[in-house]
């Protein structure tokens, strides 16, 4: 133990923010290139989206080459500057045909972990639960609980599926809402979810917010992967998983901004969507004006840079060029996608995405037992028998054992079709 430390610095100083970013680092120094290193690792592990990163790279160039603003070196507002909180609520007002989004209600913070945090410090008290269905993202536990001392509570539904919509209704809340009582403080839902790429119905959203509103809870809905949806029109998707008609996806957004109400909360950010996790910028919407004087108050420290916010500011005002953008990115990530489902299809299951970055598949059937630590080394063996590196399954709620997480989006499609080999010809020698 550290003297030196805390008691706060001393927890954090052996609690890593996830069990995979060691070994992700040493695989990033042997990646795998199809001349250089063929036998190379290929990490497909962590939630960035690379298929688009020249043509937005070039964007940012050309804004950077601009005049900078004179706002720009100075201070601005903590919840945000104006020009980007405007410049946001236009471009998701076109984008979501959602008119009248309020740029007051809009808050900005340095990444999507920064929101999260700050939500939870302002609308929890430590020792109070966040309800997650699972399986849901690893780093909700400390983005809530490192700070702001909230606990995470994953919540199964009755009636689990792998289909495109998630099998959660209010008897599952209430199931909840028994067990926890008052510290049943806020519902994150996560759509599409990660990882397995499902989404609510319109009626559940609307349900929900009903279910939330009469108990005082706060609903918050992250939307991190909204426009990282796929083409059910692509043959693969059409053939293995959209047979019938299309599975619409219902935004949160435009229900919030009709109901009003201070308990329904929506996140955001530019990390996903746009591939650009290391600028770190994440939004809030809300209509709880206590909540937005709070941010205001206390999220000095959490501020995204000026320089950043200003180059957002001119993307999103170039609406066009950014609904080309999102467009040649589902195109690209409809193919990742379906090349992963397509080499698994047969031999694995894996649940129906409507969206996000990943495959979330089953490999129950090769653990030794039903434990933790069987998955951890059913994990490693993994990557070292074929250098592909899966998230780590540690942290993700999931209802059953066995079940991975593979990121399609973060390898150029040429190596990921070369780690799909790999994975086929390891379940046929495993089989």
């Amino acid at each position: 133990m550290s003297m030196s430390l805390s008691k706060r610095g001393q927890a954090a100083l052996n609690q890593p923010l996830r069990a995979d970013l060691d070994l992700f680092f040493s695989a990033m120094e042997d990646q795998y290139h199809p001349t250089d290193n063929p036998d190379g690792k290929l990490p497909l592990c962590v939630a960035e989206n690379l298929h688009q990163s020249e043509r937005m790279r070039e964007k940012l160039r050309q804004i950077a080459a601009g005049p900078i603003p004179d706002w720009v070196p100075g201070y601005t507002a903590i919840l945000g500057a104006p020009e980007l909180r405007q410049a946001t609520c236009q471009m998701l007002e076109r984008l979501l045909d959602v008119p009248g989004l309020d740029p007051e209600n809009l808050a900005a913070a340095a990444g999507a972990a920064a929101v999260i945090e700050l939500s939870a410090l302002l609308l929890g008290n430590p020792g109070d639960y966040v309800v997650i269905p699972g399986p849901a993202y690893m780093a909700y536990t400390p983005d809530l609980g490192n700070k702001a001392g909230l606990k995470r509570h994953d919540l199964h539904a009755r009636k689990p599926g792998m289909h495109e919509h998630y099998d959660l209704d209010t008897g599952d809340l209430d199931r909840a809402y028994a067990e926890l009582g008052d510290r049943f403080r806020i519902l994150l839902l996560t759509q599409p979810n990660n990882p397995t790429g499902q989404v609510f119905t319109a009626d559940q959203l609307e349900i929900f917010a009903d279910w939330c509103i009469e108990r005082s809870i706060h609903l918050v809905v992250n939307e991190i992967y909204l426009f990282s949806r796929f083409d059910q029109s692509h043959p693969v998707l059409r053939q293995y998983l959209f047979r019938e008609a299309a599975i619409p996806f219902q935004s949160f957004l435009p229900i919030l901004n009709r109901r009003q109400s201070p308990f329904l909360h929506w996140w955001y950010a530019i990390s996903k969507d746009f591939g650009l996790s290391g600028l770190r910028l994440g939004f809030a919407y809300t209509c709880n004006e206590d909540l937005l004087k709070a941010w205001g108050n206390y999220g000095a420290p959490s501020m995204a840079s000026n320089h950043t916010q200003w180059m957002l500011a001119e993307v999103f005002r170039d609406t066009e060029w950014t609904m080309d953008f999102l467009s040649r990115s589902q195109v690209s990530l409809t193919e990742s996608y379906a090349t992963v489902i397509q080499a698994l299809e047969g031999k694995v299951r894996y649940s129906s995405a409507v969206g996000s970055l990943f495959v979330w598949f089953d490999l129950s059937a090769y653990l030794a037992e039903d434990t933790l630590a069987a998955e951890q080394a059913l994990w490693r063996r993994i990557y070292d028998e074929t250098g592909i590196l899966f998230t780590a399954p540690d942290g993700m709620g999931s209802p059953e054992r066995g079940w991975f997480r593979l990121v399609h989006s973060c390898v150029p499609l040429d190596s990921l079709r070369v780690a799909m080999q790999r994975f086929s010809e390891w379940l046929r020698k495993n089989a």
